[in-house]
């Protein structure tokens, strides 16, 4: 059993802890990290090949050389660890280490012990837990959590956790398509994971309390992004909920394909921005 970790990286050569992250890495055969540099305009491209020369096996470096957002980030490391046939698991955390590296191996416990799960996600909300959070930004999230919840319809306390893992077949499913947006990508996904499963969506995810998280300044997250927060879910919603329902419609009635037999597409084999492995 082998876990692919997804690190997106934008203008985090003063905020990573490079030490953390060798330590980790050379303490964990069964680990792989994939740092992905959104576009970096400061140095943080050399920050991860210093990295990656401590354990070139482990580590592998994807270069995105224009911006493009968290979404697209982890897309890009979610596409390239599909393709190594050594990858059992895929997940991501926050540069920073918002999530520590002991709470996400805690998420791979639970996955690895429960086959019927295909996802496990961190949440801030569950449990006694040491969580720090900034109070105007709790307050924000609380706002968007309302929103979110009226678009999934589901009993998710926290989506937008920085702290998610997947086993490696539901990975076509959850990726294959480009986000619509730059940080909500979440939403999105628990969205294709409600179209596949259907009713039994909440017996394939499990949330688990997260032990310790720590909100880190200098958020990636700018005011105009936030700003947008409500917009996007707009246009979210209206494209799962009523877009892409009457393609389906459309598409059932001109073939005759019954949508709920659908199967995972496969995941193309040529990975664009892989630089380093």
């Amino acid at each position: 059993m082998k876990t692919g970790i997804i690190i997106p990286c934008y203008n985090e050569e003063k905020r990573l802890d490079v030490q953390a992250f060798i330590e980790f890495i050379q303490a964990h055969e069964n680990y792989h990290l994939c740092f992905v540099n959104d576009g970096s305009k400061d140095n943080t491209l050399e920050v991860l090949n210093s990295i990656r020369k401590n354990s070139p096996q482990r580590v592998s470096v994807v270069d995105v050389k224009k911006n493009a957002g968290k979404a697209a980030a982890v897309r890009s490391g979610a596409r390239y660890l599909y393709n190594r046939e050594d990858i059992d698991y895929i997940g991501f955390i926050d540069a920073d280490l918002s999530t520590d590296f002991k709470d996400f191996k805690k998420l791979v416990d639970t996955l690895h012990n429960n086959d019927e799960l295909t996802m496990v996600y961190g949440s801030r909300g569950k449990g006694n837990g040491t969580i720090e959070r900034n109070p105007l930004r709790l307050l924000f999230s609380k706002i968007v959590k309302m929103f979110i919840f009226f678009i999934l319809g589901l009993s998710i306390e926290d989506t937008q956790c920085g702290a998610k893992v997947f086993k490696r077949d539901i990975i076509p499913l959850a990726y294959q398509q480009a986000f619509l947006t730059r940080w909500l990508f979440d939403v999105e996904i628990f969205l294709r994971l409600k179209k596949y499963y259907g009713n039994q969506v909440m017996n394939k995810m499990h949330e688990q309390a997260l032990d310790r998280w720590v909100h880190v300044d200098d958020s990636k997250l700018g005011l105009k992004d936030a700003l947008n927060i409500p917009l996007q879910l707009t246009q979210i919603f209206y494209q799962y909920n009523v877009v892409n329902s009457f393609a389906q419609a459309q598409f059932a009635v001109n073939s005759g394909f019954n949508v709920n037999t659908a199967t995972l597409i496969e995941m193309p084999v040529n990975t664009p921005q892989v630089i380093a492995a």
